[in-house]
């Protein structure tokens, strides 16, 4: 199998399982959970929902904790929480979805779609942006003192016009861009028509099913069962649920529960939104100018784990903390979403992970 790449078994049904089935061990799993999210589990606590989804059903799925304290509000598997960066899985499959439509290019030029761009934009194509190797500068570093409004992604645009340099020569470098994804937003409305928000809902969240799913835009659209953001500090857990970034929709504006998450975790195992020949190519890591290969697709980071190959995305925004971690040779995926910024959503997807992969070891050598 080609390293960086979901290869055709892993869309096929039935090909290479785990050696154990978590369904049969749903116990162990939520004994091993709950050691992990005890500070989760409490009266007053902000909390987190976390799922284990192994060949198509759900091996475990529980909340922990409370969705909004001042009304005692408890989480369960329908609470939607702000994905923050793990929305960037979505932005780059709204691109991916134009692209096959023949809407746009990976190699067309920002000058393309922002004809006012500064020179740079000729140099910076829309592979860069997915795949984080454009060198635009971080809008979180030239926002304006004193702003009192919520950026928007439009807002981010006209702040990078007035950037004329990049980090690094694009197609060279990797480096993480929120930057890149307000702008891949813009994109998608300037090609399609619509806007971002409208364009997935109509694209990607009603074809799957994901009717709860949404990229919030205060004033214009509500997230039901929303989990609202907190976060701990030395005087005790405060309200933290929006920054002047959180309206900003391409980088890390999406709400989602573990229900619904499910439906596209098993989407991306078939063709039903894109050509696998396109999945191929967001599951597989940038080759830089040099040849080298950085560790970042089409919204989506790998790394290999325990001799298997891991898909995965991390998210962290005031008041939540979001990670998501898929084996598609295994069919297996834990999704961790919390409303606590504190909440360490990789490190615990991680230690699960770890641990399913370990107790798949050990039932394969009989142990």
């Amino acid at each position: 199998m080609r390293r960086g790449s979901l290869s055709a078994m892993a869309f096929a049904y039935g090909c290479c399982f785990l050696a154990f089935s978590p369904s049969s061990r749903s116990m162990e799993i939520e004994t091993k959970v709950e050691s992990l999210l005890a500070k989760f589990d409490g009266p007053d606590r902000p909390g987190a929902c976390v799922a284990v989804i192994h060949d198509g059903t759900f091996a475990f799925k529980k909340g922990y904790g409370l969705a909004h304290l001042e009304e005692k509000v408890p989480v369960d598997e329908s609470t939607n929480f702000r994905l923050a960066s793990v929305t960037k899985q979505f932005t780059a499959m709204a691109i991916l979805l134009l692209k096959e439509q023949g809407a746009l290019e990976y190699d067309d030029p920002l000058s393309r779609f922002f004809p006012d761009f500064p020179e740079i934009g000729k140099r910076i194509t829309v592979r860069h942006l997915l795949n984080h190797t454009s060198g635009l500068i971080d809008y979180e570093n030239v926002m304006p003192q004193g702003l009192t409004e919520p950026l928007k992604d439009r807002d981010v645009l006209e702040l990078l016009k007035s950037q004329h340099g990049t980090y690094f020569t694009p197609g060279t470098e990797y480096r993480y861009s929120n930057s890149g994804y307000a702008l891949l937003a813009l994109i998608v409305e300037k090609v399609s028509g619509k806007p971002f928000a409208a364009f997935l809902k109509k694209h990607i969240f009603s074809p799957l099913g994901m009717h709860d799913t949404v990229a919030y835009e205060k004033g214009r659209s509500t997230v039901l069962r929303r989990a609202y953001g907190y976060k701990e500090t030395e005087a005790g857990v405060v309200f933290s649920d929006q920054s002047l970034t959180s309206s900003v929709l391409g980088d890390g504006g999406i709400y989602t529960s573990v229900m619904d998450y499910f439906k596209w975790d098993q989407a991306l195992y078939t063709e039903r939104l894109v050509s696998r020949k396109t999945l191929e190519e967001a599951f597989s890591p940038a080759r830089l100018a040099d040849d080298t290969l950085s560790p970042y697709g089409f919204g989506w980071r790998f790394e290999e784990k325990q001799g298997v190959h891991v898909i995965y995305h991390n998210g962290s925004t005031c008041g939540f903390s979001t990670a998501v971690r898929r084996v598609p040779e295994r069919r297996l995926s834990v999704i961790v979403l919390s409303n606590n910024a504190n909440g360490k959503a990789p490190t615990l997807a991680d230690e699960l992970l770890d641990w399913l992969l370990s107790q798949a070891g050990q039932d394969a050598r009989g142990e």
